[in-house]
């Protein structure tokens, strides 16, 4: 992880104090590297799979089912035995997600996806992803998606950061990066948020 170290050399901030580059990283970068991972430490099989539901219904990460072992309008996502748990139509209330599942999410949807498209990272997607079926795995599949995008914003300029983002983002082609890297920094902040719940509702069950 970037250490917090304010003498050491990842850091050292990229721009004047305030500006725009310095600010959306050192929110993200302090919120993670303080709070966030920390929280993650000691992660267990156990809690990376804990369905908290009483139906046993969560979505998450889980061997592939044969076809007619599953909902017609279910898709299983990944590249081999261990796929993730998808709907279209999505169910309204969407099912409540595991550990696992969440963690798939940040990897490839928030993270793996958005370095592929903006800094040539490898290729990213919910259907061919390689997913963990470890905590530990996921961890380590975090910490590299995490390490990479951080890497790659770094290298965005207060001007790069007014540049629109384009076609990779679809229907918000015409919105900044600035405006990608808050939403990054949001949606990384909120689904952490929901694992180290989903921690404690683990320690504390009946």
């Amino acid at each position: 992880m970037t250490s917090n170290d304010p003498n050491s050399a990842a850091a050292e901030p990229i721009g004047r104090d305030g500006d725009l580059p310095t600010v959306l990283l050192d929110q993200i970068e302090y919120h993670v590297g303080e709070f966030a991972r920390p929280q993650l430490d000691g992660l267990t099989d156990a809690e990376y799979y804990f369905d908290p539901t009483a139906s046993g219904t969560a979505w998450t990460i889980h061997p592939r089912a044969a076809d007619g072992e599953r909902p017609p309008t279910s898709i299983q996502g990944g590249s081999g035995d261990v796929v993730i748990d998808f709907e279209f139509p999505e169910p309204d209330p969407a099912p409540l997600t595991t550990i696992a599942w969440r963690f798939g999410h940040i990897i490839v949807g928030v993270l793996g996806t958005r370095s592929h498209a903006h800094f040539g990272g490898p290729p990213a997607d919910y259907m061919t992803w390689d997913y963990p079926d470890t905590a530990q795995e996921a961890l380590a599949q975090f910490d590299a998606a995490y390490e990479r995008w951080i890497a790659g914003v770094r290298t965005w300029s207060e001007d790069d950061l007014q540049v629109a983002v384009g076609e990779a983002e679809g229907p918000w082609a015409e919105y900044s990066r600035a405006t990608l890297v808050a939403h990054i920094n949001r949606e990384l902040i909120h689904h952490l948020a929901e694992i180290a719940l989903l921690r404690d509702l683990w320690a504390h069950r009946g």
